[in-house]
């Protein structure tokens, strides 16, 4: 096709639009359909290479030269009263700006009456799921128990716990080790509680220097001390009124406030620090320690009588040494969370995985198996979760059967010398191998049988 039968196409595709438009980099006039024409009422001697503003007033095209973006879909009323839906594209060819291209893509009122007919009923609908969402608010909240991850005897039987008295307005004191989830339970009594539309507050007992935390828990008034904010402050429990307030690292509290404490919680109100108007509170308390509070109370470091105020439910969190059944679901929902927060592809993981984290300690717990995913994760990037991503994993289970503080030679026998250098060899080696024994005994030069049994002699688990 030459040029000039080119060009000629062109133009009938551009006349055939319904209503279109195409101006310059200046916003001059190059082009108008046929029907805008007839809209308009002039020949092309009348608009050719005029500013767009001169023969449409209210065109938008200037505003498109100017930002260089498209708009797609955008309502647009004509001069005999017609409301249009337009399309401005920028024609752009390697950063350089040369025009602007308008189309209707609409032309009958009908059909734009339609389209927003459609839209308002589609918005309706929303609006519909909104509220059935709200309404499934409840179920969530019922459900959220079974969102604690774990299915072990131990977890199965807190969570029973947990459902039979979260509606409670009773005390809750939650205990385990670091790591081991107890704010995800002390949450789960907050959803399933009566109190789940009003405040969850935190704190952390052990955050708060000693000297603040009075105030920090019970607020102040003005001037009642040097720095005081004028007007005074409200507390945690103040702020908690009607909500539940958790009290982390309860076993950090001073004395001198766990009395204050105390009274707070059977009279059912406070004063705040430098103040005299009583405050009637109605809030649900929840406690949670990784210490041993009968320890604490044996060596005096913790009331008793304040104890037993809190001990009313006591959930004790086992460790994940302790179940380790929970471990696949857990890095199971792990894994999901990592892919999603941090653009990753893993899809599983490899049973020798599973047999490495059933061999480790796991002394940070859930938050440290985590974190150990994480990293591995990080490593793999996407497909299966192998071995040789946790090769970290591997020195720290090895390197706890390394004898750190060595014995001086002259007392030990040339057999305990040769037993520990052989210990560390054989240890070092499965690093290297990533725990495979096959790969570890030929490197050794002795066969499997012989290393198994000096894993057993040595203590090397895994």
């Amino acid at each position: 096709m030459d040029k000039f039968n080119y060009d000629k196409l062109l133009r009938y595709s551009f006349q055939s639009m319904y209503y279109a438009i195409i101006t310059d980099d200046k916003g001059k006039i190059k082009f108008l359909s046929k029907n805008y024409q007839k809209l308009l009422n002039m020949d092309e001697e009348h608009f050719y290479d005029k500013p767009i503003q001169d023969i449409i007033v209210d065109s938008e095209i200037p505003r498109v030269l100017k930002s260089r973006k498209e708009e797609i879909g955008y309502l647009f009323t004509l001069k005999n009263g017609l409301t249009v839906v337009c399309n401005r594209i920028p024609i752009i060819e390697n950063e350089k700006l040369y025009g602007v291209i308008s189309t209707a893509s609409f032309y009958n009122l009908n059909d734009v009456a339609i389209l927003e007919k459609q839209i308002k009923d589609l918005q309706k609908e929303n609006l519909g799921y909104k509220k059935k969402i709200h309404e499934l608010s409840s179920s969530k909240q019922q459900d959220c128990i079974n969102n604690v991850i774990g299915n072990s005897k131990s977890i199965m039987g807190i969570k029973d716990i947990v459902q039979k008295f979260a509606n409670s307005n009773l005390t809750f004191l939650i205990t385990g080790e670091t790591g081991t989830g107890k704010e995800v339970f002390a949450n789960a009594i907050h959803e399933l509680s009566n109190r789940r539309d009003k405040n969850f507050v935190k704190i952390n007992c052990a955050a708060i220097p000693k000297d603040l935390l009075e105030s920090e828990l019970f607020g102040y008034e003005s001037g009642s001390f040097s720095g005081a904010i004028k007007g005074g402050k409200m507390g945690k429990f103040e702020l908690a009124n009607g909500g539940t307030l958790l009290l982390d690292e309860i076993g950090e509290m001073p004395l001198v406030l766990q009395s204050k404490l105390l009274r707070v919680l059977q009279e059912g109100e406070l004063e705040r620090v430098g103040g005299l108007k009583t405050i009637k509170l109605d809030v649900r308390v929840i406690c949670v320690t990784n210490q041993n509070i009968v320890e604490q109370v044996e060596k005096g470091l913790f009331r008793k009588d304040l104890f037993y105020r809190i001990n009313v439910v006591e959930i004790n969190i086992p460790p994940l040494r302790d179940r380790l059944e929970d471990i696949p679901p857990l890095c199971d929902y792990f894994i999901n969370k990592i892919n999603y927060s941090l653009g990753l592809g893993i899809t599983d993981i490899k049973k020798d995985v599973f047999a490495l984290f059933n061999e480790y300690i796991w002394t940070g717990n859930v938050r440290e198996l985590y974190h150990v995913l994480e990293r591995a994760c990080i490593m793999a990037g996407l497909g299966s979760l192998k071995l040789e991503n946790l090769d970290f994993l591997l020195e720290r289970i090895y390197k706890k059967n390394i004898i750190s503080d060595k014995t001086s030679y002259n007392d030990v026998s040339l057999n305990d010398i040769t037993a520990e250098v052989e210990k560390e060899k054989i240890i070092k080696t499965l690093i290297n191998t990533k725990g495979n024994k096959s790969s570890a005994a030929k490197l050794l030069n002795i066969d499997r049988s012989s290393l198994y049994n000096k894993l057993k002699k040595y203590g090397i688990d895994i």
